[in-house]
């Protein structure tokens, strides 16, 4: 679901070698404060979301995506991954989301600062933020005081 999003809707040159992160996911995310989750319908997974814990008390939202015919506020799909991410991080304990994201996903822009993320300059993301080559814009979520 993940690499035709990002090849065909939106035109990145990412292959899977490229994410190496999507090969291994319970080692790469499943520790500390991460996870990776899906949202499946009918046996199909229709979105997913992940959390990569860089210390700290602080981690990094990767991999959100929503196949197109699940996108929208009348399905809610990516608001209920968000809501199940935040939900988890905070009894997880932890303090800070950052995410990262490209210019072209102009509809992930407004979904992030509607739920909270604030816009921010690179050079305020942690030192261990893993930047991705196509990461343009970078958001923060202080969980402190979010009301996702």
């Amino acid at each position: 679901m993940i690499l035709p999003i990002q090849q065909q809707e939106f035109d990145i040159p990412v292959t899977l070698a490229d994410q190496p992160d999507l090969l291994d996911i319970p080692n790469f995310y499943q520790h500390g404060t991460g996870n990776f989750w899906v949202a499946v319908v009918d046996g199909q997974v229709v979105g997913s979301i992940s959390l990569l814990d860089i210390g700290n008390g602080q981690t990094a939202l990767r991999k959100m995506f929503v196949h197109a015919d699940w996108r929208g506020r009348e399905r809610a799909v990516a608001q209920q991954l968000l809501q199940h991410l935040v939900q988890q991080a905070r009894l997880q304990g932890v303090r800070d989301i950052f995410l990262g994201t490209t210019a072209k996903f102009l509809a992930a822009h407004r979904f992030y600062e509607k739920h909270g993320f604030l816009l921010i300059d690179k050079a305020e993301l942690p030192a261990r933020f893993p930047v991705m080559q196509v990461d343009t814009r970078f958001y923060h979520l202080p969980l402190a005081a979010s009301a996702v």
